[in-house]
């Protein structure tokens, strides 16, 4: 069991080092040259190299979600505020590539009919609130185990679902969320703007968590 155990933590990281790669590839390289790419050029890589890398990244997705959510059923009790906003928020990534993302770029690139207008700014939105649960999310995987203990003294086990410092961040988390499905994009717009905003996510999050 410990075996298999194990194989499952290994196959999660795996995975996700391919799906959150993929999503900076596409945030920090892809989009910000084909800004500068000739039309024939961003053209041709719209219509050859963003599908394979689409299928990469999707299917990763896919993979670390469903090896995450053993994970989190064998952490069962032991689980805590940590790693619990840290998985929601990777269930809401998850979700929004394949909810999102993927129906929009496949009008994008031309693989089924519809408004290519209207799909571009929807799957930028949402890639980019996928970006900046990245940070907080990864955060919250590895503080679970390696962080500090709690402000009681205590272990992380120990710390309350129900107070604020747990519901105040899923609060936020919900309403960023929610921008992602029907918001705009504000300070996201930029590669510096949304790496920004990662940073300060984490901070503000896991602030809460650890001394409210």
């Amino acid at each position: 069991m410990e075996l298999v155990d194990f194989l499952f933590r290994w196959g999660h990281v795996l995975f996700g080092i391919t799906w959150i790669g993929l999503l900076y590839y596409f945030n920090f390289v892809q989009g910000e040259y084909f800004k500068e790419a000739t039309a024939d050029a961003k053209a041709d890589a719209t219509a050859k190299l963003a599908p394979r890398a689409l299928w990469w990244f999707r299917w990763g997705a896919m993979f670390t979600f469903l090896t995450g959510l053993y994970l989190l059923y064998i952490l069962g009790a032991s689980s805590n505020q940590y790693i619990l906003l840290g998985a929601l928020m990777g269930i809401f990534m998850f979700l929004n590539v394949w909810l999102i993302i993927w129906p929009a770029q496949k009008i994008v690139c031309g693989i089924v009919e519809g408004d290519k207008a209207a799909a571009g700014p929807k799957a930028l939105l949402a890639s980019r609130t996928n970006t900046l649960f990245s940070g907080p999310m990864l955060y919250g995987m590895l503080a679970s185990k390696h962080g500090l203990a709690g402000a009681d003294g205590g272990g992380f086990a120990s710390m309350s679902m129900s107070d604020m410092g747990f519901l105040i961040p899923l609060i936020i988390i919900l309403a960023l969320e929610a921008n992602a499905i029907m918001g705009k994009i504000g300070p996201m717009q930029t590669v510096k703007g949304v790496i920004h905003c990662s940073l300060g996510l984490t901070a503000v999050v896991f602030g809460l968590v650890h001394f409210m």
